[in-house]
């Protein structure tokens, strides 16, 4: 792993830095109205339903492509990995090319879960390379509580030249994982119940990474469904110990991780809107409890 140090919290006096993680559904709609090419990806899923397609043809941000997380942002899950590990480079680079993307685009992602699917698009292209990547603020469900038009029916989109190239943000492995538990801060972001070991209805064990925090991706979501803002993105960081360091101090390195790297990756997105650089460790909970040699904490405490 290299390239984990984290830059210190910004002030919470900050406006919130749309310019960075994320977009406004009314500044997305003003520059698509002004014909500004911006290739729009729209990433409905959740565990459990399949019927992520038929939603997205039932309505959709304008000229949005569908992005299936299952079968283009994930490979097979097999043996000594999580349940969506990382897609190898090639597949990655034809999925990406038949959503249309070429070299320099800008990117839009959107799901209808406030960003908690989309992000795995974020964070997938951003680590292969294409850094001009943004999640919409607050997903459909704000872009139609802004009164913006939708479209029904499948897109899809003249064939992209792009490049990818895995690799080029750092990930954590297992073993990384670990020492970013104890030596830093590791964030765990599963529902609470999860993390302390009530209940685990997917994975082979309950519990969490021992040292890991709990920071549940969905308590980063205001009521209408948007990231929150940086005062109060900063206190919720500063209470899992992600605080501005001191003169002359390192911040501390970041992870996060949850059941398969998914969630985790809005996680990783909604830290970047205050300048927090997290680290993201893929195979996450379904990889490390899948290892019997591997420890499980429980209860509310890092353990």
């Amino acid at each position: 792993m290299s390239g984990t140090k984290t830059p210190g919290l910004p002030g919470s006096d900050q406006a919130h830095p749309a310019a960075v993680g994320v977009v406004d559904p009314t500044d997305l709609a003003g520059r698509l109205d002004a014909g500004e090419r911006i290739v729009l990806l729209d990433v409905r899923w959740a565990l459990g339903d399949d019927h992520g397609h038929e939603h997205y043809l039932a309505g959709h941000l304008p000229g949005a492509v569908f992005v299936d997380l299952e079968t283009e942002l994930s490979d097979k899950p097999g043996p000594g990995t999580g349940r969506h590990p990382l897609p190898a480079a090639e597949r990655l680079q034809a999925a990406a090319r038949r959503w249309g993307l070429r070299a320099g685009d800008e990117v839009v992602v959107y799901d209808n879960s406030g960003g908690l699917a989309a992000a795995r698009a974020w964070w997938l292209l951003r680590w292969a390379g294409h850094r001009q990547v943004r999640l919409l603020d607050g997903g459909l469900a704000a872009w139609l509580e802004a009164g913006l038009p939708v479209q029904t029916g499948e897109v899809t989109a003249p064939v992209g030249d792009v490049v990818l190239s895995p690799g080029q943000l750092p990930a954590l492995d297992a073993d990384e994982a670990a020492r970013l538990a104890r030596d830093g801060v590791l964030l765990d972001a599963r529902a609470g119940e999860r993390y302390r070991g009530e209940t685990e209805p997917i994975d082979p064990r309950a519990g969490h990474i021992p040292g890991a925090r709990s920071l549940p991706a969905a308590s980063l979501l205001g009521a209408a469904g948007r990231v929150l803002p940086p005062a109060e993105l900063n206190a919720a960081l500063a209470a899992v110990g992600v605080t501005q360091p001191g003169p002359g101090e390192d911040a501390p390195a970041v992870g996060v991780y949850c059941g398969s790297g998914v969630t985790a990756s809005f996680l990783a997105a909604a830290l970047a809107t205050v300048g927090v650089e997290a680290v993201l460790y893929p195979g996450s909970w379904s990889e490390w409890s899948a290892d019997p040699a591997r420890p499980a904490a429980t209860g509310a405490q890092p353990g």
